[in-house]
């Protein structure tokens, strides 16, 4: 595999994690960090050995040496953050939720086709050896007929009203941060978006995104999802796929280092798929790497309709609440 220069925009937590994850490989280097806060950019670089640190994004993807860049700002900013880095010919990886709604993803997807550059969203969960196991696993018929998915994200603390979960101006709340996670689990057991779509919430009294928010989805054929997040309730972080023959249960399933293994008449297994502390996000990375030496566009494990149909159901969830952004 050639080596994928990188850059990133936002020097946050979760960008430490993309550079711890990226020097777990035995490929790809990451040249350059943004942030508009100059000081944070500059520690950022020198934290991790950059070679170029910048306080304009603009500078950044300028950069000739810049093969792809790493989105790694708070939710509000993911839209402008990933046109600017596609009008100016870079592959992107995005931070998930990929854009705060569906018609900002449709048009970041058509730009990324129309100049043939490689754009995915950042949804580490989805490419977990774990993971995929479980999808090898639900393919093959090991717990039958798969009818139901229960999973919830659940974080049990308490932040201050201006924290990105709480701020409306970031796009804030549990379904965007959290709920996006179950959301997911159920799309890729069943392979398609929920036919219809009920919810319920409890609205953050203070700043008015979502503190909990529960999904119920029908995908016909007696298939269901029960789905919750929350960042005020403590709950365990777990799914459960349940079918006619045994069921699976992931703990910590965002992720996820085992899975419990439950077929009718016989003994639970227990698999374990171990991967190193703070290489989060190896898997994803080399991923993308690989999709974009190869010449492609798209991932087959997160392409762009499947983001773009799972933006529509929180649009949808959103809508049955009433929340909406500043500026949608």
């Amino acid at each position: 595999m050639q080596d994928i220069r990188w850059g990133i925009i936002g020097c946050g937590g979760i960008a430490n994690t993309f550079a711890a994850s990226l020097r777990a490989l035995d490929s790809g280097v990451l040249l350059a960090g943004a942030s508009r806060t100059g000081d944070k950019a500059n520690a950022f670089a020198e934290k991790h050995g950059l070679e170029r640190s910048y306080s304009d994004y603009g500078a950044l993807v300028a950069n000739p040496d810049v093969d792809a860049v790493y989105v790694a700002t708070t939710h509000n900013f993911h839209y402008d953050n990933v046109k600017l880095c596609l009008q100016h010919g870079k592959h992107v990886l995005c931070e998930k939720p990929f854009t705060v709604n569906a018609a900002q993803a449709r048009e970041l997807i058509q730009l990324a086709q129309s100049k043939k550059l490689f754009l995915m969203e950042g949804l580490w969960t989805r490419f977990l050896p774990a993971i995929i196991h479980l999808q090898e696993l639900v393919a093959g018929g090991a717990i039958g007929e798969v009818q139901s998915v229960f999973a919830s994200f659940f974080l049990g603390c308490d932040v201050s009203p201006e924290h990105r979960l709480r701020n409306k101006a970031l796009a804030g709340g549990a379904l965007l941060d959290l709920g996006v996670y179950p959301i997911n689990m159920a799309s890729l057991v069943f392979g398609q978006q929920p036919l219809k779509i009920e919810s319920a919430v409890n609205l953050d009294e203070e700043t008015g995104v979502d503190a909990s928010s529960y999904y119920f989805f029908d995908y016909g054929q007696r298939r269901r999802a029960v789905l919750s997040s929350s960042y005020v309730q403590a709950a365990p972080n777990e799914a459960l796929i349940c079918g006619t023959k045994g069921f699976i249960r992931l703990p910590h399933f965002h992720g996820a280092k085992e899975m419990h293994l439950y077929r009718n008449g016989e003994a639970p297994e227990v698999l374990e798929f171990s991967y190193g502390e703070g290489e989060d996000f190896k898997y994803e990375i080399a991923h993308a790497m690989e999709c974009i030496a190869a010449g492609k566009t798209e991932s087959d494990i997160m392409p762009p309709s499947e983001t773009l149909a799972i933006m529509e159901t929180m649009d949808a969830l959103r809508a049955q609440w009433s929340l909406t952004y500043p500026d949608e």
